[in-house]
């Protein structure tokens, strides 16, 4: 069992047609066709969106998105025509909102790692590959690759996780040309977030980005390059062998999987509210991750 321990009404706004609620976001339409995405302060962890909000959390994420953007425009264009919320919308949308261009999204989470840990390296063990492709010897839990490696998954939905898959599945779902140019792009953007996050002292373990298509054109969408999608690991103390400290949830993992949580992950029941101190500390790694990679003091 998994999913929202609270799902939130959507906020009624006019010339707004709600669309979604995600585990983050919610999507409408607006009149003219357009996605307006807004970022929430909410938190999920192991299939679970929990009650407990992390305040600034939407902002962090749209912010360093729209960075990510910027950064990557030469490579890809994006989806974003406005950070304006909408007339009628409330206050806080300010800073959390995009309208994005509607595109024809591609069915597929596009992972790109430059480093083995998660779900890779539980695969590694087994077979000494990822995603089918074949790895060297001797890789432990943080190791880098000899390059980068594509490596899919299919997207699921709230409560349920998104699973590996090869390139031939990807190819055989939306065809070679597509799969081989979601393959380039996706290596292309891991590999200048890579050189940028390391030249701040951050090392960018892997990423998934989505893509939709604007006609003809492969258009990267949603967000980018956050601690939502990506494992971000100081690199002052990478150490291979082990897990990684990261500017992510770990706080949140760390704290539902201990004994004060009094939770059993694999049991019925929903995961607890989360005290202060874990709020405050989850916080302050997304808002560290901003300032160490942006360069720019969070406000």
């Amino acid at each position: 069992m998994s999913g929202f321990v609270e799902k939130p009404e959507p906020i009624e706004v006019p010339g707004l047609v709600h669309l979604h609620t995600g585990k983050v976001r919610e999507l409408y339409r607006n009149e003219a066709g357009d996605l307006v995405m807004v970022a929430s302060d909410r938190i999920s962890a192991y299939d679970w969106v929990l009650p407990t909000e992390i305040p600034d959390k939407g902002r962090v994420l749209t912010q360093l998105s729209l960075w990510w953007f910027d950064q990557l425009a030469d490579l890809l264009p994006h989806h974003v025509l406005s950070t304006e919320p909408p007339a009628g919308a409330p206050g806080d949308w300010a800073g959390r909102t995009l309208v994005c261009k509607s595109l024809n999204m591609v069915p597929v989470e596009c992972v790109a790692r430059g480093y083995l840990t998660g779900s890779g390296l539980a695969e590694y063990n087994d077979t000494r590959t990822v995603c089918g492709l074949a790895l060297p010897e001797g890789l432990v839990d943080g190791s880098e690759l000899p390059a980068p490696i594509f490596t899919p998954a299919t997207k699921a939905a709230v409560g349920e996780h998104d699973e590996n898959v090869s390139y031939e599945e990807v190819a055989r779902q939306v065809g070679a040309d597509t799969a081989a140019r979601l393959r380039q792009a996706t290596l292309a953007a891991y590999s200048r977030a890579r050189d940028i996050a390391r030249d701040r002292g951050i090392i960018l373990a892997d990423t998934k980005f989505e893509f939709g298509f604007d006609g003809e054109t492969l258009v990267i969408a949603d967000e980018v390059l956050t601690p939502d999608s990506s494992r971000f690991w100081p690199a002052e103390q990478w150490e291979p062998g082990h897990a990684q400290p990261s500017y992510d949830k770990q706080f949140v993992r760390d704290w539902l999987t201990s004994a004060e949580s009094g939770w059993d992950r694999r049991g019925e029941q929903p995961p607890p509210p989360l005290p202060q101190h874990i709020v405050d500390a989850t916080r302050a790694k997304y808002v560290e991750a901003y300032e160490r990679l942006t360069g720019t003091p969070w406000s």
